[in-house]
């Protein structure tokens, strides 16, 4: 058996899995609470290391800026992301489930059909991203209004990912909803696409950085990482795309380290 067909019939074999739910994903409750699941699997190791920071050298040597997360800024910011969730994300899953029905193919998509869909939506977010976030930056009456509260922690950590008010956490999470939509990705794709850019934006807030990061793994500087975005929380105004740093370098706001 060819190594292509091999995969082939892999992606096949988990999207038949994955599609033994089909009842619960067709569900109005999926989309909030797929979101919301995988973000606070993907920030828990993060929060077992803020936990041991203060006690493990090991873990701080690791840590960005060696400011200790408590507590009480852990809950402010997971019981923010916890309201969003229930009074603005829910409510729009629910007329979206209503106005456009998911429609599960039988067929897997194709290896290069899966990694062309992850590229093209994680590059079209990072553009989207950037001007958003520039404008948010550049516009005062955006920052004060809308983006300034994301701003309140200058050291970052991985519930700061989601630490938004409604307009910032609904217009990016349209950018996010809607590209899969427009580049006609598979629904295997379009939800591998929300995973990967889950953890990376968790990862860009994590507050560490860690050997085996997505920054060091991606050659060239092509990409910046939580270094990148850390420095974005200290000195707000500079790298402003969440994840690649082209934007960045063509604008003339990149800074390194």
């Amino acid at each position: 058996m060819s190594l292509s067909h091999l995969t082939v019939t892999m992606l096949q074999n988990i999207w038949d899995c994955i599609r033994q739910y089909e009842t619960l994903m067709r569900s109005p409750f999926f989309p909030a609470l797929f979101s919301l699941t995988v973000y606070l699997i993907f920030c828990l190791p993060f929060v077992v290391l803020d936990l041991l920071s203060s006690r493990v050298a090991l873990v701080r040597r690791y840590k960005i800026q060696q400011k200790n997360v408590t507590l009480s800024m852990m809950w402010s910011c997971l019981a923010l992301s916890l309201y969003n969730h229930a009074v603005y994300i829910f409510p729009l899953s629910v007329l979206h489930w209503y106005w456009r029905p998911v429609v599960y193919p039988l067929e897997a998509p194709g290896v290069l059909q899966v990694i062309w869909g992850l590229v093209s939506c994680l590059l079209l977010f990072d553009f989207q991203y950037f001007i958003w976030h520039l404008l948010h930056h550049k516009v005062p009456w955006l920052y004060r209004t809308f983006h300034k509260v994301h701003h309140k922690h200058t050291s970052t950590f991985a519930l700061t990912t989601e630490y938004s008010g409604a307009w910032e956490t609904l217009s990016l999470g349209l950018f996010a909803a809607m590209n899969p939509m427009v580049l006609g990705c598979h629904p295997m794709t379009e939800m591998l696409f929300h995973i990967l850019n889950m953890w990376l934006s968790v990862e860009d807030h994590c507050g560490y950085n860690l050997p085996w990061a997505t920054h060091r793994l991606v050659p060239f500087g092509l990409y910046g990482g939580a270094p990148h975005h850390d420095l974005h929380h200290q000195k707000f105004k500079a790298n402003y795309a969440p994840y690649f740093t082209h934007w960045d370098k063509l604008f003339g706001t990149l800074h390194a380290e």
